[in-house]
């Protein structure tokens, strides 16, 4: 048995079977030995960021990390703007970067680079496995880190394996040294949320994390029947169940008026796996905090805490029960006819959204409007990108539908962010997933023309509107959908969005739809 196969048999018995890859030269043994162990899929992206992509998908339905492999410094510098997206979400992934061998590193090949150097930023566990004797039990560390340790939240591991140390002789699998275990959460900061609570001044409620599951969602209502606070989520949330029968809640606003309007007037702010709200960028003459002068912030949950078990004994102290919960107003959804704007868009998905589904939202702009009717819609999870860094949407859902096959995935994502990872359409159409992406196609990175006016830069000249749009040529979503294997269609109105949304959901498989606005 040689290093990677140790390495391998490892990762098989540490529970991590999905293997996300874009590998070359270096990993030729770790290729190989994926080829002779038992248990892991291997599934193959032709761009590292849609592999790091897909394993934080992945993560965010499983709960349990999956493994990359990345070909050197470059495959994982490809890759690292999706790690950045995985690693505000938290998410729990082991990455296994080939190195060249330990004896050609001092030649100063070509593809030579630092790549603890590159990975430390986003990765909170590195590595470098000095030979094959000591790789399984590295392997063995890389999966505790990502799974979380005791007291700590999932985290990004990377473990670089030299080419020697992939081919020389190892000496077996290693066992995960220690089972992970969620830290609970501190009685005392519950204690204090109590007070505030009681304290009859206007107090915000602002949760993430696991208090936005089902359950979670379901004590803050009862908290917030029986206290009169508002709950409110962060902008982007890893993981939210949404849908009728579920506690709706509003997000804080993208835009800093937008955001300060809705924050105006609490006194305070208790944070479940939440932080204090910022504005996404500087911006001139506006302020980087968006709650209110004298508003005190007070944390109650970090992340990685059983925040569902912190919201059941705030429940408890506060006398809070599901007779305390208010109805919540109904949301009346009604098929759109006609023209495609931003409402009728909204009215069109919410109608279609299909039982259980798997929503993964990079609209952008588009999509801003689509939480108030999303409410109404049928139950099911909604993930949005923590990091900012644009093309995670589509690695994102396929990374999401490997990890619940029998879950429809729905993508939403703007024609400028679909481009980054447009290749996650191939990986979809060869793997069979059964991911509907609906790219919306408004030839403009619409977000940008309007930060251009938001930091004050004028009036766009035509090379300065030519950085924005995205025409001369005007992409072919459905040529290049065809190209990867994905069938798709366009629409132009309502009704033949309608009708695409029907037939992609009712059949299997990856689709596609180009929404023309």
């Amino acid at each position: 048995m040689n290093g990677a196969e140790s390495l391998v048999r490892t990762l098989v018995a540490g529970g991590v079977d999905v293997c996300f890859a874009n590998p070359g030269t270096s990993e030729m043994h770790v290729v190989a030995a994926l080829d002779r162990v038992e248990g892991m899929r291997c599934v193959l992206g032709l761009f590292e960021g849609v592999v790091t992509g897909a394993a934080d998908g992945y993560f965010r339905m499983k709960g349990s990390p999956a493994s990359t492999l990345l070909h050197l410094g470059p495959g994982l510098a490809n890759g690292l703007a999706n790690l950045h997206n995985a690693k505000k979400a938290n998410s729990g992934i082991v990455n296994i970067v080939g190195q060249h061998a330990t004896y050609h590193i001092e030649y100063n090949a070509p593809l030579t680079s630092d790549i603890e150097g590159l990975a430390r930023p986003m990765s909170s566990w590195v590595r470098t496995s000095p030979d094959a004797k000591s790789v399984a039990r590295d392997g063995a560390a890389a999966i505790a880190a990502a799974r979380g340790a005791t007291g700590a939240p999932p985290q990004i591991a990377t473990l670089i394996l030299p080419a020697d140390t992939a081919w020389n002789e190892a000496d077996g699998v290693a066992q995960v040294p220690v089972e992970p275990q969620r830290q609970s959460y501190s009685p005392q900061a519950v204690d204090h949320a109590a007070r505030i609570l009681r304290g009859g001044e206007q107090t915000l409620l602002l949760i993430t994390g696991s208090a936005v599951t089902e359950k979670g969602l379901s004590l803050a209502a009862q908290i917030a029947g029986k206290t009169g606070c508002k709950v409110m989520g962060p902008l982007a949330s890893p993981r939210m169940a949404r849908g009728r029968g579920r506690f709706s809640i509003e997000r804080v606003p993208y835009v800093i008026e937008l955001a300060q309007a809705a924050l105006k007037g609490f006194r305070h702010i208790v944070l479940v796996e939440a932080n204090d709200p910022v504005a996404f960028f500087a911006y001139p003459n506006k302020p980087s905090l968006l709650k209110p002068e004298g508003c005190e912030v007070h944390r109650m949950t970090e992340s990685g805490e059983n925040s569902v078990a912190a919201l059941e004994a705030l429940a408890s102290a506060l006398g809070a029960r599901p007779a305390d919960v208010k109805p919540q107003p109904p949301v009346e959804l009604v098929k759109p006819t006609g023209a495609l704007n931003h409402m009728s868009i909204a009215q069109a998905i919410a109608l279609a959204v299909p039982e259980n589904a798997i929503m993964v939202d990079e609209s952008v702009t588009t999509g801003r409007g689509f939480f108030p009717l999303t409410a109404g819609a049928a139950p099911h999870d909604w993930i949005q990108n923590l990091g900012g860094s644009i093309g995670y949407s589509t690695p994102v859902a396929t990374g999401a539908a490997i990890a619940c096959p029998d879950r429809k995935v729905i993508c939403m994502v703007g024609d400028g962010s679909a481009m980054y990872t447009l290749q996650s359409l191939w990986t979809q159409a060869r793997e069979g997933l059964n991911v509907l992406t609906i790219v919306f196609a408004n030839r403009i990175y619409q977000i940008l023309r309007g930060e251009f006016d938001g930091v004050g830069a004028g009036e766009p000249g035509q090379r300065a509107q030519d950085m924005l749009k995205l025409d001369r040529p005007t992409l072919d979503w459905v040529a290049l959908a065809k190209g990867m294997g994905v069938p798709g269609c366009a629409v132009t109105t309502a009704d033949e969005f309608n009708k695409a949304l029907a037939e992609a959901i009712a059949e299997p498989g990856p689709r596609l739809i180009e929404v023309q606005i």
